[in-house]
């Protein structure tokens, strides 16, 4: 799909993606609702103060205060077919092939397009959603059995039921911050030799990981059944695990990782749809053990063919690529760690 805003062949917000973020902008202070298209946003707060708000957007038809609000939360909470929806009008408001849909309301109305279409180096980002509860899953067994390794050495790097159960344990919510907060290097107890000191870590390590946002909930005791699953997640983003080597081998035994873990999370600032991602799914690797009969999945492709990469940059601006890898490889879907989360 071609676009009447320009965007650059290689810009990763195509018509294709749309993702939903929170920002303020040089007019308005308070964080509301945008969505990223090449180098701009769109405001859709300015959006939803139109006249014919409700003809382009039926779905949000008595919801227009839904993008005036602090976070996604209420937009995530409308559930799939909503978020598609609204999704399906935007790429129809920004498209030019085979036509623009309601022209008048956007792309001919040159005051709007003025107050709504937004350099994103002129606007703020933030925080996208407000989080309730986090959990971390062991989902990569690359990952796990480096990680393993570096604890436990190489013959223990994978424990016995890595094989069946989607390893997790929950971290601080109230930590999980968004790309640009500064992080301070965490304080903890170390084991230097026959010595314990309290000092700031000296193994400071990050983790790539994907993130994902469970928007609709599931009454207490309740399970949901694991091909319903999909229907709960409003959408991705990247997280970065920050890790405290040193204060977490040391305090993970016997109750697993805390102060060394949970100091903070970062994540990307923009939410890429579910839908978004479809096109990208393909089967996860086979697991190494049969699973249980809760976390079998009828559809195949449950994982997303997505490469990922972690570029460090040095204060004088060198930049080298230190990180690559394939979400493709997982051996288990997000599909599968909701539902052992909500198992019981």
């Amino acid at each position: 799909m071609d676009s009447w805003i320009d965007i650059r062949p290689d810009s990763d917000f195509s018509l294709a993606n749309l993702p939903f973020g929170i920002v303020t902008t040089p007019a308005d202070d308070q964080p509301h609702a945008a969505v990223a298209i090449g180098d701009y946003i769109v405001d859709l707060k300015v959006l939803a103060t139109q006249e014919g708000f409700g003809v382009v957007f039926p779905p949000l038809l008595g919801h227009a205060d839904i993008f005036s609000q602090s976070t996604l939360n209420a937009f995530a909470e409308l559930g799939r077919s909503v978020h598609r929806e609204v999704r399906t009008a935007l790429q129809g408001l920004l498209r030019t092939d085979p036509v623009t849909a309601h022209p008048a309301f956007l792309r001919d109305n040159v005051e709007l397009r003025a107050a709504a279409v937004l350099p994103q180096r002129s606007v703020k980002l933030h925080l996208p959603m407000a989080i309730g509860d986090y959990t971390d899953f062991y989902a990569g067994v690359h990952h796990a059995h480096t990680v393993g390794t570096l604890f436990r050495g190489a013959d223990r790097a994978l424990m016995p039921n890595y094989a069946t159960v989607p390893v997790g344990y929950h971290g601080r919510a109230s930590s999980v911050v968004v790309s640009g907060t500064p992080v301070r290097r965490p304080w903890g107890q170390l084991a230097l030799d026959s010595t314990v000191v309290t000092a700031p870590s000296r193994r400071l390590d990050m983790e790539l990981e994907l993130g994902c946002f469970v928007a609709r909930p599931n009454t207490l005791g309740t399970a949901v059944p694991v091909d319903a699953a999909a229907n709960h997640i409003f959408g991705y983003v990247l997280l970065n695990d920050w890790s405290a080597r040193d204060i977490q081998s040391y305090e993970y035994v016997p109750l697993g990782p805390f102060n060394g873990k949970n100091f903070c999370t970062t994540i990307s600032p923009w939410v890429v749809l579910a839908d978004a991602l479809a096109p990208f799914r393909v089967p996860a690797l086979p697991p190494s053990a049969p699973l249980q009969p809760y976390l079998r999945e009828a559809e195949g492709a449950t994982v997303f063919d997505l490469t990922l990469s972690v570029d460090l940059t040095t204060p004088e601006g060198d930049t080298t690529t230190i990180s690559r890898t394939c979400w493709g490889r997982a051996p288990s879907a997000a599909l599968e760690v909701q539902k052992n989360e909500a198992a019981s």
